[in-house]
């Protein structure tokens, strides 16, 4: 017992030293992730490299998924220090995370967003229910006789005469992203849901259910456009008939050229989302190793800045890129959570 106790720390120090060469080998922060996390990681960055003089991190939008799968990619200095994620992480990137030796992390819950359908200044007044999004992007409807058919709708008046007799062109994001995913479980599910025999297909299979509700259209009235959002902007901006998929701060930046779509009544707004009454809202967050925390130069100071009420409280600069504070009790939790770096559980 004593050898394999004496093993065993033996194993802790060489882990120890590993990963302290880090810091010899990089002496600038790295952080991946979101799309939508990006700007206010790179407003933390600015602010960050301001006040200390030290080098910003360096950042990469590889969007959630991409980012979890580098980030549990393992320790040391080839991989990166934290990610951004516009979901919590799933249990199969825990699992990659373990099995990479990535077991010592702390979720940071940085503030809210809301989930944005936008379209140019110039195009009409619009407003959509999730069942209508649902009826314009899904792979398939609804036959009415307990079978589906692939979507037939071309325009959006083909969904309802109200609306716009133009075709239906959505840029969104692709399936790596988190803004993906969140879209399709607050915007599809919930228009799929109420649609013709889906309640009696959720109870006898759960899993048809989860398919038909959250396969997107191939057909090119949904255009993945990438990870880059500012594409998706640029794409709104030359077509005045294109709607477009991406996190508020990206509309809260170029509403001089953009306007919000309004969903089930209610327009995308500060306000809004961090009331909840904009129903494509969601929480946001920042994934760190401990491993690397007072080993790699400036992490430690780089993640009080991020969670400070300079950055992340009312009124912080933050907010003026789209960020939706949290409420103060949740901040003050955040603040705690990061300086005891407190792990999630693998």
């Amino acid at each position: 017992m004593k050898f394999k106790t004496l093993v065993s720390t033996v194993a802790l120090a060489v882990a120890a030293t590993a990963v302290a060469g880090a810091a010899q080998a990089r002496d600038q922060i790295k952080v991946v992730g979101s799309s939508t996390v990006f700007p206010y990681t790179q407003g933390v960055a600015e602010e960050y490299a301001n006040k200390t003089g030290s080098a910003a991190p360096v950042l990469e939008s590889t969007g959630t998924g991409g980012g979890f799968k580098v980030f549990c990619g393992g320790v040391g200095p080839d991989h990166p220090d934290m990610t951004g994620a516009s979901r919590a992480i799933k249990d199969g990137e825990k699992e990659l995370c373990k099995t990479n030796g990535v077991t010592d992390v702390t979720e940071v819950l940085i503030g809210y967003d809301g989930l944005s359908i936008a379209h140019s200044v110039s195009g009409p007044e619009l407003s959509l229910t999730n069942e209508q999004i649902f009826k314009a992007l899904a792979a398939e409807l609804p036959d009415g006789k307990g079978g589906f058919v692939a979507n037939p709708n071309k325009s959006w008046s083909d969904i309802d005469a109200s609306l716009p007799n133009v075709a239906i062109t959505v840029f969104g994001p692709p399936p790596t992203s988190g803004t993906r995913d969140a879209f399709v479980e607050l915007a599809m599910h919930d228009g799929c849901k109420g649609l013709p025999g889906m309640a009696d297909l959720q109870k006898a299979d759960a899993k048809k259910w989860n398919e038909v509700c959250s396969r997107m259209r191939q057909d090119g009235a949904f255009i993945e456009a990438g990870e880059n959002d500012n594409l998706i902007v640029q794409r709104l901006q030359a077509d005045a008939n294109a709607l477009g998929i991406f996190g508020y701060s990206f509309l809260y930046e170029n509403q001089d050229t953009l306007k919000g779509v309004a969903i089930n009544g209610v327009l995308p707004s500060l306000e809004a989302i961090g009331s909840g009454d904009y129903v494509l809202s969601r929480p946001l967050f920042n994934y760190v190793k401990n491993a690397h925390r007072g080993v790699i130069p400036g992490l430690n100071e780089f993640l009080a800045e991020y969670v400070s009420e300079d950055a992340i409280g009312d009124g912080g600069y933050l907010s003026e890129r789209g960020l939706v504070p949290l409420p103060a009790d949740l901040r003050e939790k955040t603040r705690e959570t990061v300086t005891n770096a407190v792990g999630i559980s693998f």
